[in-house]
């Protein structure tokens, strides 16, 4: 009975500690969101509402990183639960580096709205890539509260759509800072955005790969997908 009980409150405590994660997710989400209406629209208000959310995000990564080392203290897990708990580390220290992209993405607009040569840009072409990559980190979450092995695997082909979207954008920029210098300095700051979202989806994948890690216990970081593939197999 009392071996019933530890394992009731473990279970309410990873129960929670998921919540959270889910949570600070859900917050990061929002602003990727905000984000990207900024940059669609050269709003300078929606940028701001994602700087000002910056330090909620790196509370929760604090309160997150606290309470598992607290349940690793009290509980001394082994095994799967000992995986679950790093992973749930790892992926909220990832989630605030979204938050940190979110954040550039925010200034760089602001930078650009300064500039005063905003619609001469191809800023529109990075919508595409925005949705991509927030679409990818949706769907990383939602794998992780399932233990999703199957949809990680997927994350990972998908990544590379994103890297492919970037290169494409990388080409586009050059051409118009070579056929109006006026366009460098705006150019750049769009660049660094186009950088920023490829390293979203660069996350969104670290969240697939602890998702394999915590279900697997196989470390697939810097694997070749196609033999990720085939281990899953």
């Amino acid at each position: 009975m009392p071996d019933k009980h530890l394992s009731s409150q473990f279970d309410a405590d990873l129960n929670n500690l998921s919540s959270r994660v889910m949570e600070m997710g859900g917050l990061v989400e929002s602003q990727i969101r905000q984000a990207v209406y900024a940059l669609s629209h050269f709003n300078a208000e929606a940028a701001q509402t994602v700087l000002q959310v910056e330090h909620r995000v790196n509370s929760f990564e604090v309160e997150i990183d606290r309470d598992v080392s607290s349940i690793i203290g009290r509980r001394q897990p082994t095994a799967r639960d000992l995986r679950l708990l790093m992973a749930m580390s790892k992926t909220t220290a990832n989630l605030e580096r979204v938050g940190d992209e979110a954040a550039k993405i925010a200034r760089m607009v602001n930078s650009i709205i300064d500039s005063g040569t905003p619609r001469s840009l191809p800023s529109s072409d990075l919508r595409m890539s925005a949705d991509l990559a927030s679409g990818l980190l949706r769907k990383a979450l939602d794998a992780f509260a399932r233990l999703d092995v199957p949809t990680a695997i997927s994350i990972l082909r998908e990544d590379d759509q994103i890297d492919q979207e970037f290169d494409g954008f990388v080409r586009k920029l050059i051409t118009y800072m070579m056929e109006d210098p006026r366009t460098i300095s705006a150019s750049l700051d769009l660049l660094f955005v186009a950088k920023a979202i490829e390293r979203i989806g660069d996350h969104a994948k670290n969240i697939a790969e602890f998702i394999i890690y915590v279900v697997k216990g196989e470390d697939v970081r810097h694997t070749p997908l196609a033999d990720v593939e085939s281990s899953m197999s």
